[in-house]
């Protein structure tokens, strides 16, 4: 930790926290609450958890929460928790696609940190404004894309930022899913939103799967993407939004990449896999084996860095939980992204707060995942085009 020590945070109450979304049946709002409590550090205490009324009742009083503090909507919860004395420290909104900006705005304006599901949300305009909304009111703003708390990806950024694999020549990244792959089935809940424009937005497999490849990237090597050239397609019948997209990207210094993600790649779950080639060595990364992390030098030597030992950076070794052999997983990756975010909360509190103790994707980390989007979209749109970002 930066400028603030484990025993002010042990000797702090617990911070409050509120919720949008994430009522009956949600997956990733019990994700949240559940990565949130691995630390201890903070307590659900307010949420609309629904549209309906009745469905936040029946979440809110499952987990606990006082009636009073249970709201019809999220401008009714944005209003009333700013104005009491015990009010929330921040909101997590998990809500799909097309409410994330308006949510996100009511509580930034009520002066609230803010915790987002990605993508953040679904234009560069809305983008913009809560970027600048965010610095104006000097606020907190987390964009979970989960994978980026894993210690071995944090360590990949060491390796490359100390340039152990030298400059950063080509990128291949893909995120293979393969639960969308059949025509009249729509993934339950989960997918059936993803799968609508009203609720998802002008896409869907790049918004939900190609922004964390973006961010993956990004956080890894710190390269900025110069232009990109899109193929998006829509594969299983009956279908408006793609489910199976390619991308070539440029960089800023002339490093180039590929980009795969899919819904329809039978035989795959979460499979984000990363590799990246330097003109001194590469690296290989896999979720869905996040314990390790592989680094092959140019004479041909390959080593394996194991999550729980002493040649992980010590700056990612501080977040694991676990002695090594115990795996870690998803969870902790999550749970990873809020220890840092609580860490600048509570810093921010104690008029401690510095903008180097931030490790975890920001609103201008959301903002980019956005214009990627965007960009892509322009160019499969306008015939598989060249568009700069």
């Amino acid at each position: 930790m930066h400028g603030i020590g484990m025993e002010m945070i042990c000797m702090s109450r617990k911070l409050r926290y509120g919720m949008i979304g994430g009522g009956p049946g949600s997956f990733i709002g019990d994700a949240h609450r559940r990565s949130i409590n691995l630390d201890g550090q903070a307590e659900l205490v307010a949420g609309c958890f629904s549209r309906s009324y009745e469905k936040t009742l029946e979440t809110g009083r499952a987990l606990g929460i006082a009636d009073e503090r249970l709201y019809h909507d999220f401008e009714e919860m944005a209003r009333a928790e700013s104005a009491r004395e015990d009010k929330i420290d921040f909101v997590v909104i998990v809500t799909p696609n097309h409410s994330h900006y308006a949510a996100s705005k009511a509580f930034l304006e009520a002066g609230i940190h803010v915790s987002c599901d990605k993508p953040l949300c679904l234009n560069s305009e809305q983008a913009n404004e809560l970027e600048s909304l965010a610095k104006e009111k000097g606020l907190l703003f987390l964009v979970t894309y989960t994978y980026m708390g894993h210690v071995t990806a944090k360590h990949a950024r060491e390796i490359i930022k100390r340039g152990d694999i030298g400059n950063v020549r080509t990128v291949m990244a893909e995120y293979p899913q393969g639960w969308l792959a059949y025509e009249g089935e729509w993934g339950g809940k989960q997918g059936e939103w993803r799968c609508d424009p009203a609720l998802s937005g002008a896409v869907n497999c790049l918004g939900d799967l190609g922004t964390h490849v973006e961010n993956a990237i990004a956080t890894m090597t710190g390269l900025k993407i110069k232009r990109v050239l899109a193929k998006m397609d829509v594969v299983v019948p009956g279908r408006t939004l793609d489910d199976n997209d390619f991308v070539m990207v440029e960089y800023e210094g002339g490093a180039t990449g590929m980009y795969w993600t899919s819904q329809i790649a039978i035989g795959h779950d979460n499979s984000l896999r990363v590799r990246i080639y330097g003109d001194a060595g590469s690296i290989l990364w896999f979720q869905e084996d996040p314990e390790k992390i592989t680094v092959v030098k140019k004479d041909g030597s390959l080593t394996e860095h194991h999550r729980g030992y002493g040649s992980i950076a010590p700056d990612a070794a501080k977040y694991g939980r676990l002695p090594s052999g115990h795996t870690e997983g998803w969870f902790e990756a999550m749970g990873n992204l809020y220890r840092s975010f609580i860490e600048c909360v509570r810093a921010k509190q104690a008029g401690a707060f510095q903008e180097s103790m931030i490790d975890f994707p920001t609103v201008s980390d959301g903002a980019e995942g956005v214009k990627f989007v965007e960009a892509c979209l322009k160019s499969a749109r306008e015939g598989n085009i060249w568009v700069e970002l």
